[in-house]
């Protein structure tokens, strides 16, 4: 994960400080993102956290959706798959959990923290 101090502008086009347009694009996932990309049309700061947001939040439902689909049916086959299932869902909620309050503080710093692919892909978009 990149990091780097950005200084943005003293106001978005959405007429809030950038550091916390940035920090709300995360709030509801892809929602708020999506809302916050539209928006902003001048702050390719606030637009590139926005497109993360809505990235991060596509692949993490991707994501636990295949692995709650794998899970599942490898349970029909074997009972003890069941048990995985029980702990593995749980902590990568957890981790994406934690991840979205790290990428919360970092944009209210006025951090540009780059995900390793996601993060290329917001860059462009933004």
């Amino acid at each position: 994960m990149e990091q780097g101090p950005v200084t943005p502008q003293q106001t978005s086009s959405t007429g809030m400080d950038p550091k916390v347009a940035a920090l709300l694009s995360y709030v509801l996932g892809w929602v708020t993102g999506l809302i916050f990309y539209l928006i902003e049309k001048e702050d390719k700061y606030v637009r590139f956290h926005a497109m993360q947001s809505i990235l991060l939040s596509v692949a993490m439902i991707v994501l636990m959706t295949a692995l709650n689909i794998v899970l599942a049916m490898l349970t029909t086959i074997v009972d003890i798959f069941g048990l995985l299932f029980v702990f593995v869902s749980p902590l990568l909620g957890l981790a994406f959990f934690v991840l979205w309050i790290m990428l919360m503080v970092k944009a209210y710093q006025g951090e540009k923290w780059k995900l390793p692919i996601i993060g290329d892909m917001a860059e462009r978009y933004a």
